[in-house]
Parts: structure tokens; C-alpha cells; sequence
């Protein structure tokens, strides 16, 4: 379990997180959304220590990853996995040697057993025969899965994806849903997701924290975010505030 509370972040005089408190719940997909601006990429930036918060703790099973100095934050990040928006692969590396970066970085583990472990994971998103080619002979849906392979090589107790579905077509963003879902599920992570992708939301939005203008404007699961009377939230949702401004030019 990740609890986040009561977080604040500017940057001069210009506040971006205000105030924010949330428990992303394990076991479950904890997902952060809200349009672009909004502070979603800032507050996942301060929850993993990329960005010092300017006040607020950061929970992670209870300790304060805030007041932790370098040698103790580094032990929680070796429970950290991340899924970058992309998939942030090594082009110079094949795929077995991407998913094998973060054991070479954070463990002493012969050669062999990294590699046994990278063929775990790979065979786990599905990738078994993957392994010696590089990224450039892979579809942008076998990155993703490469990329979660990664993620998941250190057996994380926390993964942390940014727009897993960027870029993907619909079939594919179904695919890598249903991977990371099922992934939460089997090895109990703390899920947290930063997504646009409304599908995303009504397939595995566990628990929903919706950002406005730094702001916690709303939380609740995907089947109360289709219900809620949020103004904000239901422009977001149902692209309310785009469509009536469309109308709007029409008539002028």
C-alpha cells in the first residue's frame, strides 16, 4: 500500500500539486487521471523521489519515503517497477538484455540466474521467443509487454505505469490492460496508472483519483465515475466542455 498525504508541490510561485491525499490500495489498479496540465506526471514524480515534495508524506507500507535519505530510499526502489510511457527500451540491447538491466543495476545475481529470471518474465507477457531480437524488429504492443517484463523482473511490491496505452491501437491497449490487471492480481502490487484512455478506466479503474488543476477533485471506482454529478469530472469523462465549445463555433 502507497498512502499520500496531504502533498503539496510548486514550482516558483506556480502551484502545481495542492494539497493532494489518497491510499493506492494493493492488489489492486490505482489509477490517476485528469487532463494534461493537471499535475498527474508532478505528484508521480514526488511519490518515487524525482521530485522533492514541498510538504506531505509518502507512505510506502507505513514508512515515510519523505524524510528517508539515499541509502534507504534505494531499498524501496528496488521494490519499484516502471513502465514508461513508450517502453523507454534500450535500442542498443536485445530484449533480454532490457529486461535484465534493472537485475544487473540492483542485484548481484550470476549471469545465468539473470537470465533465467529475464525468460521468467519474458514468457510471462507472453514474449517467450522474443528474447534475441531488438526493439526495432518488435511491434510497439511486444515493447509494451518487454517493458512490463522489466518492470516486473525485481518481483516490484509496487509498479508505476505512465500511459500504458499511448500510441497503441484499441485492440492492443485491451491487451496490455488486461496484462497489467492480471499482473496486480497474481503478484499483489500496488498498481498505480497514469492514463488518458477512458477504456483504460472502465476496465481497470480499482480506484480512481481524478486531478483538476492540482487538485484531488473526485475519487471513486469505474462504476461510480459514470454515475458522479462532478462537473469537472463528467467534462472529462464524456469530453462535455470540447463538445459544447464545438457547438458553439458551429453556430458562430
Amino acid at each position: 500500500m502507497i498512502e499520500v498525504k496531504n502533498v503539496s508541490k510548486s514550482f516558483g510561485d506556480r502551484p502545481i500539486v495542492k494539497d493532494f491525499s489518497f491510499v493506492f490500495e494493493r492488489g489492486k489498479a490505482n489509477l490517476i487521471i485528469g487532463e494534461s496540465g493537471t499535475g498527474k506526471s508532478v505528484l508521480t514524480k514526488c511519490m518515487v523521489g524525482l521530485v522533492e515534495v514541498d510538504r506531505g508524506e509518502v507512505l510506502y507500507d507505513g514508512q515515510d519515503f519523505v524524510k528517508m535519505n539515499y541509502e534507504q530510499r534505494k531499498l524501496i526502489r528496488k521494490e519499484i517497477g516502471m513502465l514508461f510511457q513508450g517502453g523507454a527500451l534500450f535500442d542498443s540491447m536485445t530484449v533480454e538484455e532490457n529486461v535484465m538491466f534493472p537485475l544487473s543495476m540492483f542485484t548481484e545475481m550470476p549471469e545465468s540466474e539473470k537470465r533465467d529470471r529475464a525468460h521468467f518474465c519474458l514468457k510471462r507477457v507472453n514474449l517467450p521467443n522474443a528474447a534475441k531480437l531488438y526493439p526495432a524488429e518488435i511491434s510497439g504492443g511486444m515493447k509494451k509487454r518487454v517493458a512490463i517484463a522489466r518492470a516486473i523482473s525485481l518481483q516490484p511490491k509496487y509498479l508505476f505505469c505512465d500511459e500504458p496505452n499511448s500510441g497503441l491501437d484499441p485492440r492492443t491497449s485491451i491487451l496490455i490492460d488486461e496484462l497489467i490487471m492480471e499482473i496486480t492480481l497474481e503478484y499483489q502490487i500496488t498498481t498505480v496508472v497514469i492514463t488518458h484512455d477512458m477504456n483504460s478506466v472502465l476496465e481497470i479503474g480499482d480506484k480512481i483519483a481524478f486531478l483538476h488543476n492540482g487538485e484531488k477533485w473526485w475519487e471513486g471506482n469505474r462504476k461510480e465515475i459514470l454515475t458522479s454529478d462532478n462537473k469537472e469530472l463528467s467534462d472529462f469523462v464524456y469530453a462535455t466542455k470540447f463538445l459544447r465549445e464545438f457547438r458553439d463555433r458551429l453556430r458562430t
